[in-house]
């Protein structure tokens, strides 16, 4: 699914040429343009176990035999770059002067075959991150795709809390007999909410407190979390959440900083939903505005995550 595509005009020998750098969920891809004729391209992973953090090269011979090289890759967190050279020597650059590197590694100083086999390294170990993490992610999805099914199929919140009430109790019982982890990271929570949802609707009789659910458990964790970054230099929670960002240096305790001011926002965004919502649209926010939402404000926390510049600490790598 491509998410945004990003256009990089340039002109080599009188010829026009665009690229399209195309991003997604599970990959980018760099195409070169000339008018509707695709020339070359090239495609990576970003997440999964074939993740590739290397840049794009696209080539192409020009009609009188010389080469033409185009290097495309991320500048930032948010926008893209091109260089293009010509038989090895440079003859435009989108962005001058600019790195083109993932942000994670724009700070470890320039490629070498030391870092390039470092780098190689540490995809391997982010590969095989992501295979221990992945049972927990499909677990978390799939107890949320539950609740908004049961709740549209019986339009009622309280059955569709106490379904996912005993999906999550038996997730939790089948950890005992398999050997993938189905409850690391963020899975358990998971199962902890949808517990709280059940006891909530059985103990108010009340669909409401299922509803509001978001808002309180969001404020409690959050809370949580802040305690953590504030007394704990977010070695609990924070070195956790770290999980799911592979490859990625951060300081524990400012992740558990901006992740628990997240939670008190969607806390406050739920409450509005809440109160402003009928049934059915709360739950698909719920169960498809927010957690995207979410993911996109996660960025700006994951930036802001970074070790500081002259903090005298690389922070935690996720491994």
């Amino acid at each position: 699914m491509n998410l945004w595509t990003y256009r990089r005009p340039f002109s080599v020998q009188g010829e026009a040429f665009t690229v399209l750098i195309e991003t997604g969920f599970k990959s980018w891809r760099s195409r070169l343009m000339r008018g509707a004729q695709e020339l070359a391209r090239d495609e990576t992973a970003v997440i999964g176990a074939s993740l590739d953090y290397r840049n794009h090269r696209l080539r192409h011979v020009l009609p009188d035999g010389a080469q033409l090289e185009v290097e495309t890759g991320y500048i930032n967190w948010w926008n893209t770059g091109i260089a293009v050279h010509v038989n090895g020597v440079l003859v435009h650059e989108s962005h001058p002067g600019r790195t083109l590197m993932w942000p994670m590694l724009q700070s470890q100083g320039p490629m070498d075959a030391q870092r390039e086999q470092q780098m190689q390294e540490q995809q391997k170990r982010d590969a095989a991150q992501w295979a221990r993490n992945k049972p927990s992610l499909l677990v978390d999805i799939a107890l949320g795709v539950l609740f908004f099914v049961v709740g549209k199929v019986t339009g009622n919140l309280t059955t569709a809390a106490l379904v996912g009430a005993g999906a999550g109790l038996a997730v939790v019982l089948l950890q005992r007999f398999v050997k993938a982890d189905l409850l690391g990271g963020l899975a358990m929570f998971g199962v902890f909410t949808l517990l709280l949802s059940a006891g909530f609707s059985l103990w108010f009789q009340d669909e409401r407190m299922v509803q509001l659910k978001g808002s309180i458990l969001g404020v409690l964790i959050a809370s949580l979390i802040l305690a953590d970054a504030l007394f704990n230099r977010g070695r609990y929670f924070g070195a956790r959440l770290a999980r799911y960002l592979i490859g990625m240096p951060v300081d524990a305790r400012r992740l558990a900083l901006g992740m628990a001011l997240l939670g008190l926002t969607m806390a406050g965004l739920n409450l509005l939903a809440t109160q402003w919502l009928s049934k059915d649209a709360w739950l698909v926010y719920t169960t498809f505005v927010d957690a995207p939402l979410a993911m996109v404000l996660g960025f700006a926390v994951f930036r802001f995550a970074r070790p500081a510049p002259g903090s005298g600490t690389e922070g935690t790598r996720a491994l």
